[in-house]
C-alpha cells in the first residue's frame, strides 16, 4: 500500500476551504476583543495624558479584536476544525462555569464562602480529589486569603448576607 505524498512544509493541509483552526480561534479572539472594547466604553476615558479607568481595557479590546482579525485574514493553514478534538473543552466550559459563579455570588455570599464553595466546586467536583483535602483547602485557601487581603492589605471585601 502507497502513502499519499506529503504536502511541502508551509502549504495549507488538503481537503479544500471549510473551517479551519485558525479561523475559530481567530474570530473567538476578534469577538471577545470587540466585547472587552463595547464593555469598557461605559467607563470615562480620559485623555492619553491622563487617562481613564476605561482606557486601557479599551485600547487591549481594540487591539485583541485586530490581532484575531488578522488570524483570520491570514487563516488558512492550519488542521481543519474539529469539535472531537477539544476533550477538555467540558472542562473548560465547567471552569468557566465556576467562574461566573463566583462573580455572582461573591457580592451576596461574601468573600470566604464563595471561595470555599468554588473550591470545593473545583477540587471535589471537578478533579475529584480526598475529601480530606478537598475540606482542608476549602478552609485554609478561603480564610487565608481573606486574612491575607482584608487585614494585612487592607482591601475592602464583599461581607455577604451571613456576615462572613
Amino acid at each position: 500500500m502507497e502513502r499519499a505524498p506529503s504536502a511541502a512544509p508551509g502549504t495549507p493541509p488538503s481537503g479544500g476551504g471549510g473551517l479551519r483552526d485558525d479561523y475559530v480561534t481567530g474570530a473567538a479572539l476578534a469577538l471577545a476583543g470587540i466585547l472587552i472594547a463595547w464593555q469598557s466604553w461605559h467607563y470615562p476615558m480620559g485623555s492619553l495624558a491622563e487617562p481613564g479607568p476605561g482606557y486601557l481595557p479599551f485600547a487591549l479590546g481594540i487591539a485583541l479584536g485586530v490581532f484575531g482579525a488578522l488570524i483570520v485574514a491570514a487563516g488558512g493553514r492550519s488542521p481543519a476544525f474539529r469539535w472531537e478534538r477539544f476533550g477538555d473543552g467540558l472542562k473548560a466550559l465547567a471552569i468557566l462555569a465556576g467562574l461566573a459563579f463566583a462573580a455572582l455570588a461573591l457580592e451576596r455570599l461574601g468573600y470566604r464562602i464563595t471561595i470555599a464553595v468554588l473550591l470545593f466546586y473545583y477540587l471535589g467536583v471537578l478533579e475529584r480529589r480526598p475529601w480530606i483535602t478537598v475540606l482542608v483547602l476549602m478552609m485554609v485557601v478561603s480564610l487565608g486569603s481573606h486574612y491575607l487581603f482584608a487585614r494585612l492589605l487592607r482591601v475592602p471585601l464583599p461581607i455577604g448576607v451571613f456576615g462572613f
